[in-house]
């Protein structure tokens, strides 16, 4: 792999990092803003809205720029989103911030995945996009504790700007290192959307939502159902989710390995050990033992199949930016209705383990979407 894939990573990293920090000092937003937890919450749910439709509107202006360029200019707006959040003076602000960063950071994902593709063979792209989404992986292991710490220790603020300096570390490398594209990989927009014409893409990023959707479903709610339904102390919290995150990344690297050359097999074998997973847990979360094997299983599954999915999305209609960076906001989108549905459920009365059945659920539809592709073999 060409080193420049890791400092794409790199700036990935950052950013995800940021679409999570908010989740680990909510306590401190709401007290600077004078704001309902609730309301802080409204942030995280800004970003990704952001993400699924922003994101595809920025590349969509961006698309007669080279991806080197397009790519640049996304981190300047991302990083002056991150610095306006640093300096947010009002709940408002902050919500502005977080609207820039999300769309920024949706169109981001599409060009990194876009130009990833272009620096290697063709039967390499799917281990070179694990590498680059490994930085997602690694800001749930890493990035959202430090910035967790770094606000706890030395405010909010400081957590902030933290990110919006990687960010800024990160584009200056890429200005050094990542070669000029060149004029071949510049498009527009009428010819990337001839992809979207092929029915066969959409039903590929139905499939990718409805991973990320179970898979979210039951993460968004990994807390309470240690606590409430596995009997777990709040002690033992951060490291459950670090375990499921260590998993996480190594499901990526398996992943990304063998997608190029399994990619349906990956999918569909993915999607079983997930649903098998949930309901274990939903069945058996109570005895510790089960809880733990099954977060084991939804880590080294659910959003580690990114690079098959991704794979497979380019397998069916290239890697053109405006194709990965839809694909982006359908995964978001995913995380939108898992995340909506599990809560629904448990605000419905159905008790903590039912994020787990609407999990679930949407794995065993993410199967049934792959019936009519079982006889492709790659």
């Amino acid at each position: 792999m060409p080193s420049i894939i890791y400092l794409l990573a790199l700036a990935i990293f950052a950013m995800t990092t940021s679409e999570f920090m908010v989740a680990g000092m909510m306590n401190e937003l709401a007290h600077a803003f004078d704001a309902s937890i609730s309301s802080i919450g409204y942030l995280i749910t800004a970003y990704a809205g952001a993400m699924v439709i922003g994101g595809p509107m920025l590349t969509a202006v961006l698309l007669h720029i080279r991806r080197k360029q397009a790519l640049l200019a996304l981190i300047v707006v991302f990083f002056m989103g991150q610095s306006l959040g640093a300096m947010a003076w009002s709940y408002d602000s902050m919500m502005i911030a977080r609207v820039i960063t999300g769309i920024a950071s949706s169109a981001a994902f599409g060009v990194t995945v876009a130009i990833s593709a272009t620096l290697v063979s063709p039967n390499s792209r799917g281990k070179a996009a694990s590498i680059v989404l490994a930085g997602l992986m690694i800001a749930t292991v890493v990035g959202l504790p430090l910035t967790t710490i770094i606000s706890q220790h030395f405010g909010w603020r400081i957590s902030f700007w933290a990110v919006a300096g990687l960010v800024f570390l990160s584009g200056i490398m890429i200005q050094w290192l990542l070669p000029s594209s060149s004029t071949k990989d510049q498009t527009n927009l009428k010819e990337e959307l001839t992809s979207f014409k092929n029915p066969h893409l959409w039903a590929a990023y139905l499939t990718s939502m409805l991973i990320i959707g179970s898979t979210f479903a039951a993460f968004s709610y990994f807390t309470p159902i240690f606590t409430h339904v596995a009997g777990f102390s709040d002690a033992s919290i951060p490291y459950l989710l670090a375990l499921y995150g260590i998993f996480t990344v190594i499901g990526n690297i398996v992943v990304g390995k063998w997608a190029d050359r399994y990619t349906m097999r990956i999918l569909v074998t993915g999607l079983t050990l997930l649903l098998v997973a949930l309901v274990l847990f939903a069945t058996g979360g109570e005895h510790k033992a089960i809880a733990v094997l099954s977060i084991i299983l939804i880590g080294v599954t659910g959003v580690a199949m990114n690079p098959a999915m991704i794979t497979r999305v380019m397998k069916t209609a290239g890697s053109g930016t405006m194709v990965n960076t839809v694909h982006t906001s359908c995964i978001t989108f995913g995380v939108v209705i898992g995340s909506s549905f599990g809560g629904i459920g448990i605000s419905a009365g159905y008790g903590f383990a039912s994020p787990l059945w609407v999990g679930a659920c949407l794995a065993a539809l993410g199967l049934l979407s792959l019936v009519p592709y079982l006889r492709k073999r790659d």
